[in-house]
């Protein structure tokens, strides 16, 4: 396998951190997003959308990265990332829909950019909307986390959820964002950063890392 990343993207964390459970090696392919390589012909060539990650996989080219983790999970269902019964499954994938679909896309590089070079809003103004958005949006995933305490996002073991809700934590952090009204969140967090599969995967340890 080879995976085209960016060692601070969070989407990309999410696979690698969906790869390491699977203990699955892979060839990692960087692509640095501040430096527009993903613009180049010569990765427009591999991805039409131009954006990370991408994983081949043989003939396979995904994009996605929720679509890859179930890729993932279908072909290696060992360990399982979205077990249990269809509800339970539903309830995992809401979760990281919750992140990926709600917090996320209003916080990546390409809006953050629009942001300052477009709308012409001060570094402080960037940053303030950074934060507005990630701090409300962990409230949702707060509830439901208070609602149905566990080890993890979803029962004992990690799931495509708990692969979503890390790499969102960090980036928070790293935009000093507060996290003191989420202690439900930020309790599995603690505990899934004890486990060798998110450790390793942290954006300090990839190849790229700066």
């Amino acid at each position: 396998m080879e995976l085209y990343s960016y060692f601070r993207s969070s989407a990309s964390y999410r696979v690698r951190i969906a790869l390491a459970i699977k203990g699955l090696p892979y060839d990692y392919k960087p692509v640095h997003l501040v430096k527009n390589e993903q613009m180049a012909e010569s990765y427009a060539a591999v991805s039409a959308s131009r954006l990370v990650p991408l994983l081949r996989d043989g003939d396979a080219v995904l994009t996605q990265s929720m679509a890859i983790i179930e890729y993932l999970d279908e072909t290696h269902p060992s360990p399982p990332l979205l077990p249990g019964t269809p509800a339970e499954r539903a309830r995992i994938r809401a979760l990281a829909q919750d992140i990926a679909c709600e917090i996320h896309p209003l916080n990546n590089l390409r809006v953050l950019r629009y942001l300052v070079r477009d709308l012409k809003l001060g570094e402080d103004d960037k940053n303030r909307w950074y934060r507005h958005w990630v701090e409300t949006g962990l409230v949702v995933v707060e509830r439901q986390l208070a609602a149905q305490p566990a080890t993890y996002c979803h029962g004992d073991t990690p799931t495509l959820a708990d692969c979503v809700l890390v790499p969102q934590i960090f980036n928070a952090q790293r935009l000093n964002c507060s996290t003191d009204h989420v202690p439900q969140l930020m309790r599995v967090f603690g505990a899934l950063m004890k486990l060798d599969a998110f450790e390793q995967s942290r954006p300090e340890h990839c190849p790229d890392a700066e």
